[in-house]
């Protein structure tokens, strides 16, 4: 059974009377890839940089592995981090930037050759030990700078937005091998993004942050499905939301666009003739009718997205417009704009959320 490794309770930071991180506390298991998601300014760095030692904290700890670490210098916490800039040593080879913390801590030559070719061989650039940051791609100096973070063995690795500064393409790949890497060695890794995309294609764990503090915790699967507030609902994935009107509380019926429609449930407070949000997935919309879907809307389609594999459709309801994706099929000519259509959805997969 795995044990718990990162501790984080009540982490607060101050910059003068500016307060960037409001009391977090999380706890998370040995060999977890975690990741700390969310706008920029909401305090997802200050974090990474609290535990990496980089910045003190204005009150409240941090423990790994058992150890309070919370006034530790950052070369005495055995962590390992990459920043978002490679900060590589550009006078140095790539091999002498791979084994330089290894030379620091005085490991044998022969012995630091090896551990770096083992490093080069797990990041896929074998041979490339005498080549100069300069002669690399950005995704290769990313490797390395990843492998120079994991070769001194760190407890815990931390990657501060590694992919930001590479092109689309190659930050799926790269974050794809760095996910490889980690689960190989089992290592607790923190990662932060802005990115919703890449935390929950690569994460066991999501903290989702929102000005300074922790909106919600948990699975990606349960972050992108019950979205605790309506800030993670609207910033992880895209949500439509559809102003209605309560037509009949007893028989849960609201009124959308004069179109009446009955839901899986109304919140406790609803009353006849009051507005009402409801929000729900674009996924969850078909066009046309679907045996399991028990609503069914009219509207006009506005706008017509050809995205390849996917064509993104924006339908009019009235004031009310929704987006959905429709997979394309090369048989059949897309929708256009001014087209009549039908959509279709099942009232349970309605969220209702706190404001």
């Amino acid at each position: 059974m795995a044990s718990e490794f990162l501790r984080v309770d009540n982490l607060t930071k101050s910059f003068g009377t500016n307060t960037v991180v409001k009391g977090v506390s999380f706890a998370f298991e040995k060999g977890e890839f975690i990741s700390l998601l969310g706008p920029s300014g909401c305090g997802k760095t200050t974090i990474l940089r609290m535990i990496a030692g980089f910045e003190n904290p204005t009150s409240g700890s941090i423990t790994v592995d058992g150890n309070d670490i919370t006034h530790l210098k950052p070369n005495q916490r055995q962590l390992g981090m990459v920043f978002q800039a490679y900060a590589l040593f550009p006078n140095l080879n790539v091999g002498d930037n791979i084994g330089f913390g290894l030379k620091i801590a005085g490991m044998p030559t022969e012995e630091r050759r090896a551990r770096v070719a083992d490093m080069l061989k797990l990041i896929g650039l074998p041979g490339f030990e005498k080549r100069y940051p300069y002669e690399m791609s950005g995704g290769q100096q990313q490797r390395v700078a990843l492998a120079r973070a994991i070769a001194p063995r760190p407890r815990m690795l931390l990657l501060d937005e590694p992919l930001s500064a590479l092109d689309a393409k190659i930050r799926v790949s790269l974050r794809e091998e760095i996910r490889a890497i980690q689960l190989d060695l089992g290592i607790t890794t923190v990662f932060v993004t802005h990115d919703q995309e890449e935390a929950l294609s690569i994460s066991d764990r999501i903290v989702v942050m929102n000005a300074g503090n922790i909106e919600q915790l948990g699975a990606p699967h349960e972050i992108y499905n019950k979205p605790a507030t309506r800030f993670v609902a609207t910033f992880v994935g895209q949500l439509n939301t559809i102003e209605a009107v309560v037509s009949d509380v007893a028989a849960k019926k609201v009124t959308i666009d004069g179109q009446t429609v009955s839901l899986h449930t109304l919140p406790d407070n609803a009353k006849a003739g009051a507005g009402i949000s409801l929000t729900l997935r674009p996924e969850v919309l078909t066009v046309g009718a679907r045996a399991d879907n028990d609503i069914s809307l009219t509207g006009t389609i506005s706008d017509v997205t050809f995205l390849g594999s996917v064509i993104r459709l924006r339908v009019a309801l009235g004031t009310n417009i929704v987006s959905l994706d429709t997979f394309n099929d090369q048989r059949t000519a897309p929708p256009v704009r001014g087209e009549p259509v039908t959509i279709s959805l099942a009232s349970k997969d309605l969220l209702v959320l706190a404001a």
